[in-house]
């Protein structure tokens, strides 16, 4: 008896020109819901969200949930996600976190070479000056009294003139050293910093249950 009657069901959709609604983990999807297969298509009521455009008279239902969120002039056409490439992040700030703004696409995948950037070198020198000064010598020779008599002895040459002193004098000036270079890039290529991932389809379903807000 039941199988007649989901027979008698389908006959029913077909003849109405409308499908069953699809499968997915064993519940129907809702419109506009996205899913991931481990296959190279998308199953029969949904499209791949390759940020195609399509016609709003066809899929009115999923224009009014998704409206020119992806793409698409609103009057004719609106656009899908287009998750080629990309992982999905929730919409909204968390906690010393940037906003995301449902529909944004942010990030980039490579860059050739970091952005300009300048390092500061930053040092101090000090120079220390030895001078070696002059000794001047006074010789003065005077006979030695032994053997001698008491009397008017010889008169010791006690003065002398002062001795000229070298001029042992150095200037210092203040002297800076500047050193300066650049460099046209950073690498010839790119750091890839991407987490580990796979590949897999996303698939939006165009047909379905109408998700209620309530």
């Amino acid at each position: 008896m039941k199988k007649q009657f989901s027979k008698l069901l389908c006959g029913s959709l077909l003849a109405l020109g409308l499908s069953a609604p699809v499968a997915n983990a064993g519940s129907d999807l809702y419109i506009g819901e996205i899913m991931w297969v481990g296959f190279n298509f998308c199953p029969r009521g949904t499209m791949p969200a390759e940020g195609q455009l399509l016609p709003i008279a066809q899929n009115s239902a999923l224009f009014s949930l998704l409206g020119t969120m992806y793409g698409g002039d609103g009057r004719t056409t609106f656009g899908l996600p287009d998750m080629r490439g990309r992982v999905s992040v929730s919409s909204g700030q968390g906690p010393g976190l940037s906003n995301y703004r449902q529909g944004t696409k942010l990030g980039q995948e490579t860059i050739n070479q970091v952005p300009a950037h300048t390092h500061t070198l930053g040092s101090s020198a000090a120079a220390t000056l030895k001078a070696n000064g002059s000794t001047a010598s006074l010789e003065n020779n005077v006979a030695a009294p032994t053997g001698n008599m008491l009397a008017n002895g010889q008169r010791a040459a006690i003065y002398a003139p002062a001795p000229a002193l070298p001029a042992d004098v150095a200037d210092m000036n203040a002297a800076s050293v500047v050193v300066s270079g650049s460099t046209d890039s950073t690498g010839l290529s790119s750091v890839d910093v991407r987490q580990p991932t796979i590949a897999l389809k996303a698939c939006i379903a165009t047909t379905g249950i109408f998700p209620s807000r309530n």
